[in-house]
């Protein structure tokens, strides 16, 4: 017999060969119709995966992320399986499942065959077949030798290129009706349990992300165990591309990119550079509330201090191939950090001057790879509210939850309701490659980081292997109002770059220590920020943040000289506004300020000149009524100093 220890503590002993499915079914039917998957010993496995010795397990469902994960997994999988019916001859380099979108893709070389979006109708029909036979999704372990002579006789480059980089007796292929791939899984257990499913996208993608390979077709799909939440998915996705932040981008002249500029490179327009104050104003505030000083730092720097950093070699894929300038190599800025260490440093410390607080909205460059950018998400130049605090060990709880509070007021700015902290932590077996060889050091700062999570009442979920090489870090995820997620910010420990750097303080009884140092960024970067915000309202932004706050719209030339004393008060006010002068009805007028997401319009005709006051319409909402200027003035006023979420 063999014990089973569930979640709620609970303990039950099964003969050896039970599986989580049998488990599931001895605590009742109804649940076991749900387990897509198990967590056994904190890793994933098939539910009809045999158990033969003590474990604790935790059974997933769709409620759960790996519960998803895995139902999406196996859907590739079975598009896959359909694909190879319709398709004879294609090869599959890899199918994940993804969160960003949700649902999974299969990178496949169809030869010379170009996928229609009648294609994909004829595969979803094809995969709704296939799943209505509820097919078992079959583990089965085979030696590496075999694993290549299978691969070998079929002439799949792109399996065994995997193969070599796999270790012997580790080696697993999934079958599911006719179609058998190398997998490590998990899966669901037959595909039965996938009920709605639609085919969203084709792409082009290299095969291994390498813009010198070949280009395969990336084919992306979602699936649900109900067609009604499907239905609801399809809706938001709806509703999302109208929030699309490139259309809205267009649209609204916040950005622009050009060829000759090159890919993921930035250019702001007008309207997009007054987001971009009114955030860095935003900003400076906040921090010199917080005891912040400003600094500014160079686009470039020597090899030399990348070396002592440690981002080189490691990170040297992500940054711009260096320049040769007298005898020296020089790179494009990728991180600001090792630039804020040396300002550190460039001046003697003691106790009495931590904790040391400095920020920059540092501008740094990135090698992303082509295929991976995207609008303002993915780019190549980033502009990044960034700080770094170096303080005592004594001091840390404190700092670093100042900075989560800091997360939490910007929250409340801009109307985010739904947040989860990932306290992403290193792995032990990677230490001296992946991460420092420090394993005191990464227990310590890991227990100090989830001390404060927890006495801070946060909401956070650990995740493993996704530290920085130097710390644990905090990445924040965000999700805007229809449900989108996106990762804003990150909240660094750093235990190692001060001794690369040699960074010291006097301490009170006159000895020398290295301060922890917090890498911290609230808001990101304005691409990624200013991209979420676009979705999140809607283009509807609140008045503080719109490039223009109000349109004046004169019904005829009779009425300008009124328009140009309005307009001339609100500009005195602080207020960005507008006029339209143009010899066009107003009903236009009133239409193309609703378009372009203007908050407030103010028509005005005979009587609000006669009267002296302003016909106020709301964007989105209409008319809202008749003020005086002055009143109007002081609405608006205390609107944009407040900083409200928006209506």
């Amino acid at each position: 017999m063999i014990n089973i220890t569930l979640p709620d503590g609970a303990v039950k002993q099964f003969e050896k060969g039970v599986t989580a499915l049998d488990v599931a079914k001895s605590i009742s039917e109804g649940l076991a119709r749900k387990v897509l998957a198990a967590n056994v010993n904190g890793q994933v496995w098939d539910a009809t995966r045999p158990l033969n010795e003590d474990a604790t397990l935790k059974l997933l469902t769709w409620n759960d992320t790996e519960g998803k994960s895995t139902f999406w997994h196996s859907s590739a999988h079975l598009m896959a399986e359909a694909v190879e019916s319709l398709f004879p001859g294609v090869k599959f380099w890899v199918g994940p499942a993804t969160v960003n979108p949700p649902g999974f893709y299969y990178d496949i070389d169809f030869g010379d065959k170009k996928l229609t979006e009648e294609d994909l109708a004829k595969l979803e029909k094809k995969m709704n077949e296939l799943a209505k036979q509820s097919n078992a999704y079959v583990r089965k372990e085979m030696p590496k030798n075999e694993a290549v002579e299978y691969f070998a006789g079929k002439g799949d480059e792109y399996k065994l290129d995997l193969l070599q980089n796999l270790e012997d007796g580790k080696i697993t292929f999934y079958s599911q009706g006719n179609f058998t791939d190398l997998c490590r899984g998990p899966h669901i257990p037959n595909t039965g349990f996938i009920k709605a499913i639609k085919l969203t996208n084709i792409a082009g993608a290299y095969w291994k992300g390498d813009e010198k390979n070949k280009q395969l077709t990336r084919l992306y799909g979602i699936t649900f165990p109900s067609q009604k939440e499907l239905d609801e998915y399809l809706a938001l996705l709806e509703e999302a591309k109208k929030r699309d932040h490139r259309k809205l981008g267009k649209e609204l002249g916040i950005y622009t990119m050009d060829d000759d500029v090159g890919q993921g490179l930035i250019m702001w327009l007008p309207n997009g550079t007054v987001i971009i104050e009114e955030l860095e104003k935003l900003a400076k505030e906040t921090e010199e509330d917080g005891g912040y000083k400003r600094v500014v730092t160079p686009h470039i720097a020597k090899e030399s201090m990348y070396l002592t950093s440690g981002h080189l070699p490691y990170y040297a894929d992500s940054m711009y191939p260096p320049m040769e300038l007298d005898g020296e190599k020089y790179y494009l800025k990728s991180m600001n950090c090792p630039h804020h260490h040396k300002i550190f440093a460039a001046e003697p410390k003691s106790y009495r001057d931590l904790p040391y607080r400095i920020a920059e909205y540092g501008t740094v460059y990135r090698y992303e790879q082509s295929g991976e950018l995207f609008g303002l998400m993915r780019v190549r130049c980033l502009h990044m509210n960034d700080a770094h605090i170096y303080c005592t060990k004594e001091q840390f709880n404190d700092e670093f939850r100042a900075v989560n509070e800091m997360y939490l007021k910007y929250f409340k700015i801009f109307g985010v309701d739904k947040y989860v902290m990932r306290l992403s932590l290193h792995s032990p077996e990677k230490l001296g490659v992946k991460y420092v060889n420090e394993p005191q050091l990464w227990k310590e700062t890991e227990e100090m980081v989830r001390n404060v999570l927890i006495e801070s009442n946060i909401p956070y979920v650990e995740v493993q292997d996704e530290a920085a090489f130097y710390g644990p870090k905090i990445d924040v995820q965000i999700y805007s109002v229809i449900g989108r997620e996106f990762t804003l910010a990150t909240n660094q420990v750093d235990f190692s770059q001060g001794r690369s750097f040699k960074l010291q303080y006097t301490t009170a009884d006159n000895s020398a220590d290295t301060p922890l140092i917090i890498h911290r960024a609230p808001l990101g970067t304005h691409e990624r920020f200013i991209g979420f915000l676009l979705e999140h309202y809607a283009g509807k932004l609140p008045v503080w943040l719109s490039p223009v706050q109000v349109k004046i719209l004169p019904i005829s030339d009779k009425f300008l000289d009124y328009a140009h004393d309005v307009k001339a008060k609100l500009r005195k006010a602080g207020v960005r506004v507008e006029m339209d002068d143009r010899s066009e009805k107003i009903g236009k007028k009133i239409r193309e300020a609703e378009l372009s997401k203007v908050p407030y319009m103010l028509v005005l005709g005979e009587k609000e000149v006669a009267e002296g006051r302003l016909s106020v319409r709301r964007q989105g909402k209409g008319d809202t009524g008749s003020l005086s200027v002055d009143e109007f003035i002081g609405t608006i006023v205390d609107e944009i100093r407040e900083r409200k979420s928006g209506e």
